[in-house]
């Protein structure tokens, strides 16, 4: 299974092909059983070139994770910045972030973790600030925005309202799909999305008279 990054501009074609083929092994066979020396060969790079960019197995992985997530946060933020109400830009980010976390790429990731975090718990805590913590940080900046604009309450904590938001979504959908259940169809995600923002909204929306 491949997973499919989008890196950042500047990141070099070596730095490239080092994660992309780090990703390809840990899809096909889980994160112990990969050594450096593996991605090395997979990427056809010598091991002076890996340790030139990559410290170990564990920074490898977490930057597998960050760019995944930060170009989707990119996306996001693209959306939410033209979206003309709380309601549009939450939808949107919504379905966006929930066709993000339902890829079969962002599933074998959490499923990886979530098998190999009792050994290497170092791994789970690079997942947690690559990912989730990222996204969650990056969630309440953008609820923070919307409150600066008027559009959402603005006495309610950021982190509690991204909190809340995110657990809506990541509900029973999700569980069942983590748990080997097939992909959802897009309706299915997009109902999802629709019911949590309404929820969202009634707590932290903006009354307008």
């Amino acid at each position: 299974m491949s997973v499919a990054l989008t890196p950042p501009a500047e990141t070099s074609p070596k730095r490239a092909a080092i994660l992309a083929a780090a990703a390809r092994l840990f899809m096909a066979g889980g994160y112990a059983t990969v050594s450096m020396d593996a991605v090395a060969r997979e990427a056809g790079v010598s091991k002076a070139t890996l340790y030139a960019y990559f410290a170990g197995k564990e920074a490898l992985f977490g930057a597998i994770v960050g760019e995944r997530c930060a170009a989707i946060a990119a996306q996001a933020e693209e959306l939410a910045a033209h979206a003309a109400s709380a309601d549009g830009a939450l939808r949107e980010m919504g379905r966006l972030w929930m066709r993000f976390l339902l890829e079969p790429a962002s599933i074998a990731i959490h499923r990886i973790v979530i098998a190999e975090c009792g050994r290497f718990p170092d791994l789970a805590s690079t997942f947690y600030a690559a990912g989730p913590g990222a996204g969650r940080a990056w969630l309440m900046r953008r609820l923070a925005e919307e409150q600066r604009q008027g559009r959402l309450r603005a006495d309610a904590d950021s982190g509690v309202a991204a909190d809340h938001l995110m657990g809506l979504m990541r509900g029973e959908l999700y569980l069942r799909t983590i748990l080997g259940g097939p992909t959802p169809d897009e309706a299915a995600s997009n109902a999802v999305v629709d019911q949590a923002v309404e929820v969202f909204l009634r707590a932290y929306g903006v009354v307008v008279p």
